[in-house]
């Protein structure tokens, strides 16, 4: 399984960034998919997951209402729509992916993506 994160650059607080994440080298639809973050000198921590037909979708609560996930088992790709981005979403984000668990911790996946970089400015 091979994962290729883009999408990340520099916003504006109050911006919007669309993160994607194309999935290769595996039956994407087999597959849960999470991202992660991780921000300079802190843990990686969870934002999203989704689960291979999409119909679960758990948050971290610090991104309910503006972040979405969603992925196209067509085009083989997780997407992760981030809305009113605040300095504190500043982090290099991650996707992840896992045939059967569908968790909010690193450690439940076991393939990962290189990661984008998100820098939200003042």
């Amino acid at each position: 399984v091979q994962l290729q994160a883009s999408g990340g650059g520099l916003v504006q607080a109050g911006g919007s960034l669309r993160l994607s994440c194309t999935f290769s080298e595996g039956t994407f639809s087999n597959y849960n998919l999470g991202w992660f973050r991780q921000a300079p000198g802190k843990e990686r921590e969870f934002v999203a997951a989704i689960s291979r037909s999409g119909g679960n979708t758990p948050y971290a609560d610090f991104v309910k209402g503006r972040f979405t996930i969603s992925r196209d088992n067509v085009e083989n790709t997780v997407y992760l729509q981030m809305n009113n981005l605040q300095l504190e979403d500043t982090a290099v984000y991650y996707c992840a992916a896992h045939p059967l668990r569908l968790g909010v911790f690193p450690r439940d996946y076991d393939y990962w993506g290189q990661g984008t970089k998100v820098t939200v400015s003042s």
